[in-house]
């Protein structure tokens, strides 16, 4: 058992005493005599690999593990991941998040398929660069996790367009879900059932998914109305047709990427722009409260970098529209890189700026 030192030695002290109140009579003479609850409070301070160590001490520990650990996290196996994941399935059946990010590839299907068979609590799972699993992983997922809210699936490049399509129709309580460079699995037959099944979602990173136009984004934007973050960055074939569909249907939208999306125009962002003043609350703000509100609730992220046919009039419209986008320096929430004629374009802080230099004496 690793030894911890300073405040958390100390935290652990005190437990221990609040422990040791709860449990007068009762005689702690071995490490497997330690309450549960004081077990996972310790645990709870080391990191994941004195966790799995743990588990391997006395059945009473394992037992104990097994049905309170609700986190893992693998990231930092860099070899026999699969193994370790086949090992650990069957003890951690009660896990609500497990992060499998990988350097280099190493799970396949056999792993995904044991997750699927005994975690069937796990809500939030990250699978990025798992380059060899199959359509076999995502068809057990759909049947062994069907309370998933968070998927990272992000550069998986084996997925087919049908198993993410068959997956959202038993994982329909998905908020988030990132699918950033799965160039097989994103189409718009995907954002289509994703749009039908998924309207809870959230956050959805389509990043550098080429295959989308517009059908795509605009059954997405009519399904999921919630949308709050949206990355559409490299989807080169989408117009200003999928943003105005953002603006008119996804009213909490607060993040959207749209760079080397060239063939975005003025009409987009008048659209974007529209929609704010549309959505104010009173059409007005009435009072710094409700301004303040809006600050929080109306568009803070725009990447609109390498969309060279925009014009500094439109952009400044969706700036003025949104006092949370910024183009000060250090606050860069509109990012317009590669865009040399928007260096006009300037946020409310500039002007704030510029009233607060006093002017000189005449």
């Amino acid at each position: 058992m690793v030894m911890v030192v300073g405040e958390t030695s100390m935290e652990l002290d005190q437990c221990f005493q609040m422990m040791m109140m709860k449990m007068e009579g009762v005689s702690i003479k071995e490490w497997k005599d330690i309450p549960v609850e004081l077990l996972m409070r310790i645990l709870s301070l080391v990191d994941d690999r004195n966790v799995i160590a743990a588990s391997g001490v006395c059945c009473g520990w394992r037992d104990a593990i097994s049905l309170g650990l609700t986190r893992l996290r693998l990231s930092w196996c860099n070899n026999n991941m699969n193994s370790l994941v086949l090992s650990l399935a069957p003890k951690f059946i009660k896990l609500q998040t497990l992060i499998l990010r990988q350097d280099k590839p190493q799970l396949e299907d056999n792993a995904v398929e044991a997750i699927a068979n005994h975690c069937h609590e796990l809500q939030e799972l990250d699978l990025s660069k798992s380059l060899k699993l199959t359509d076999r992983s995502l068809d057990a997922l759909a049947h062994g996790c069907p309370n998933l809210t968070k998927l990272n699936l992000s550069a998986c490049t084996s997925f087919s367009d049908k198993a993410i399509a068959y997956l959202t129709t038993f994982c329909r309580n998905l908020k988030v879900l990132n699918l950033c460079g799965c160039v097989n699995a994103v189409s718009d037959y995907t954002l289509e059932a994703i749009g039908n099944n998924c309207n809870q979602m959230q956050t959805l990173n389509l990043g550098w998914c080429e295959k989308i136009s517009d059908d795509g984004v605009m059954s997405l934007a009519y399904g999921c109305p919630d949308l709050r973050t949206l990355d559409l960055c490299g989807c080169v074939l989408i117009t200003d047709e999928s943003v105005v569909a953002l603006a008119d249907w996804c009213v909490h939208l607060r993040s959207l990427g749209l760079y080397y999306c060239r063939n975005i125009t003025d009409r987009a962002m008048y659209s974007l722009a529209q929609s704010g003043v549309k959505n104010k609350p009173g059409g007005q703000w009435k009072s710094s409260a409700k301004k303040s509100k809006f600050d929080e609730e109306g568009l803070r992220s725009l990447n609109i970098s390498q969309c060279t046919a925009l014009t500094p009039s439109a952009v400044q419209a969706v700036c003025d529209t949104f006092p949370a986008l910024h183009t000060c320096s250090g606050r860069h929430s509109l990012v317009m890189s590669g865009c040399l004629n928007l260096t006009s374009v300037h946020c409310a802080c500039i002007l704030q700026a510029h009233r607060s230099v006093p002017h000189s004496a005449h």
